[in-house]
């Protein structure tokens, strides 16, 4: 490669990619202040936009044998996981067209939105606290992690939970769904700090 680690790293490109993982991140933790139609309507914007960013990147080359460090913990990913689960209820599950297992599968397999996004979720903010660590070689391997990743699994479950939120958001039902709390804040307190939260904690 003809760019140095540094550059890479701090690179436009690279920086726009962190914002978006991080308007992610405090999106997919505060599901449960949103309604059911505003979170199909936003997740369907940030989406892909996370998508488009993630796939304009070059993966560079590592500087470390050893993987970045792990920072989300089971909890954590239960965390986001019951939010969304508790928020789409039935509409939570769909059918998935791309698992491996279909080849071998006379009957469809399912899938579940809540999961895709807790998967993706794991990623990201794994990647973003290693960024926020400002250490070059450490940010520079986070990012070949993320990448790597995302072109191995996580892309694949944006696209296919995208796929399912773009089938209810633009369901004929979509506007008469019952939701009282449309673009309301609800009242439920969240019992741990959002990733950006967390940030400005230590800042």
């Amino acid at each position: 490669m003809n760019q140095s680690t540094e550059s890479i790293v701090y690179n436009k490109s690279v920086i726009e990619f962190v914002t978006v993982v991080a308007e992610t991140c405090l999106f997919l933790e505060k599901a449960s202040e949103y309604s059911r139609n505003s979170f199909i309507s936003q997740a369907i914007k940030i989406l892909p936009l996370l998508y488009l960013k993630a796939s304009v990147l070059e993966t560079p080359e590592a500087v470390f044998e050893d993987v970045p460090e792990r920072f989300v913990t089971e909890d954590d990913y239960q965390f986001v996981r019951e939010q969304i689960e508790n928020l789409l209820g039935n509409d939570n599950i769909y059918l998935e067209v791309y698992h491996p297992q279909m080849k071998y599968s006379d009957t469809p397999i399912a899938a579940f939105i809540s999961e895709d996004l807790a998967d993706i979720y794991q990623e990201i903010k794994d990647f973003a606290a290693n960024f926020r660590l400002e250490i070059t070689d450490i940010m520079n391997d986070a990012l070949v992690v993320c990448l790597e990743s995302f072109a191995e699994h996580w892309g694949q479950k944006l696209l296919n939970s995208l796929r399912a939120l773009h089938a209810l958001r633009y369901n004929e039902d979509f506007d008469s769904y019952d939701d009282d709390n449309e673009n309301i804040e609800r009242d439920i307190p969240l019992d741990r700090n959002s990733f950006i939260d967390h940030l400005r904690d230590n800042e």
